[in-house]
């Protein structure tokens, strides 16, 4: 080593620091590269990308060539350090060296480095797997070992290693679609949102209560029947004999009768039940993402909600559940929201007692419990535990609730301020 010239050992410690600068700043950018964004670039033939994902795949052995590879060029720089402090200033340099080295080492060898790389980690991963690429090759008998002593480390000690998950949780998804900010217009946001929200609701929470339900007892005289069908606001009305819990015919297309009436000479009550299509029936605990696709699979757009004793509850149809992702449709024939709920000049609100509590929360961002009742006046009833008399004032969620409207063993308006 005495026979080296100063000059060739500094220039041999500037190289071995600027590759220890390389490896820092390389295991930053590769750990720290958004991996679904690169898995995008390698599909569309970026060659860097394809490089770092087939190096990401294989995480423990990157790091460990990294890591070699580091502790290699600190260790030589280290050593030539000392030579040269020992040269120039004798013992005294072993710690002149070692505090100088230190110093540079942690700024240009570590810190500089891994913060660009940390702000730029697609262009420092791109650039370096080329290069580790062929690194890895060279080095992967050393790596190969290595690995094998650690997993040997890891059984002893009894630990288990557990294979990272890279998949996004609901959560996580909902998180980056939120913070997308001007790459997704607002409204599109919440339409992602609204399909994520769909695996938590069920067709309980969104369905035409019994009592709402369009239907026809065939029983009926004949001109009870026919002002029905004129006067029908859905395009699809049940049919039932007698009781509609007990006895369901099916679900007549009000178009279909329509064109019935063309022939008079066969239009009876009979027709109209032979030309009903049969019913198509939804437990009531089915959530919207696997309705939705039972809607598609069974060529239906409309069914009956049923309970486990099999008793009808209500209706839903393929636009309820379009109308949970894209909003309500103009053209739809039931209440709106808008309607069911209208703002006092005072700052309250008067709300109907069919308004569905989601859609309450979801206005006011109120998080009234939704776990039992489905209707604010479900909410109320559950709450007070008996049926109100007109002009009963109560606090519920810190809301103060006058009921305005009671008829049928329901309330049907109350006025609600906010505390």
């Amino acid at each position: 080593m005495d026979s080296i010239p100063l000059s060739t050992l500094f220039i041999a410690l500037i190289i071995l620091l600027i590759l220890s600068a390389y490896f820092s700043g390389s295991e930053t950018g590769l750990l720290s590269v958004n991996r679904y964004r690169m898995r995008f670039l390698a599909e569309k033939g970026h060659k860097g990308a394809q490089k770092t994902e087939k190096l990401l795949k294989k995480t423990d052995k990157l790091l460990s060539l990294i890591l070699i590879c580091n502790n290699l060029a600190n260790i030589s720089a280290s050593a030539i350090a000392t030579i040269i402090g020992m040269r120039l200033y004798g013992d005294a340099g072993v710690a002149i060296a070692t505090g100088a080295l230190t110093f540079f080492m942690l700024v240009f060898a570590e810190i500089y480095p891994k913060t660009i790389a940390a702000i730029y980690p697609e262009k420092v991963a791109f650039f370096s797997s080329h290069i580790l690429t062929l690194i890895m090759k060279i080095f992967s008998p050393l790596v190969f070992l290595m690995n094998l002593i650690i997993k040997g480390l890891i059984k002893i000690s009894g630990l288990k290693i557990e294979h990272k998950n890279h998949s996004l949780s609901p959560e996580e998804l909902r998180s980056i679609v939120n913070e997308s900010g001007k790459f997704i217009p607002s409204a599109h946001q919440e339409m992602l949102l609204s399909i994520l929200d769909l695996e938590e609701v069920t067709v309980d929470d969104i369905m035409v209560p019994r009592n709402d339900i369009a239907g026809i007892d065939i029983d009926d005289d004949w001109k009870a029947i026919m002002r029905q069908l004129n006067h029908a606001a859905h395009s699809r009305v049940v049919l039932y004999k007698g009781n509609m819990d007990e006895n369901v015919l099916g679900i007549l297309r009000v178009r279909e009768a329509y064109r019935l009436m063309l022939d008079k000479n066969e239009f009876s009550k009979e027709t109209l039940v032979r030309a009903a299509d049969e019913v198509y029936f939804i437990p009531e605990s089915t959530v919207l993402t696997a309705q939705l696709l039972n809607f598609r699979n069974n060529k239906e757009r409309i069914g009956l909600v049923v309970d486990e004793y099999g008793d009808i509850k209500g209706l839903v149809t393929l636009e309820d559940i379009l109308e949970e992702i894209v909003g309500e449709f103009t053209t739809s024939t039931t209440p709106s929201i808008e309607d069911e709920i209208v703002p006092q000049s005072d700052g309250s609100v008067i709300i109907d007692g069919s308004a569905n509590i989601r859609d309450i929360n979801k206005l006011f961002d109120w998080n009234l419990n939704t776990d039992e009742v489905r209707t604010f006046n479900g909410f109320i009833l559950e709450y007070l535990e008996e049926i109100p008399e007109e002009g009963t004032v109560c606090e519920i969620n810190n809301l103060q609730i006058t009921i305005l409207d009671v008829s049928d063993n329901m309330v049907k308006q109350a006025k609600v301020v906010k505390l």
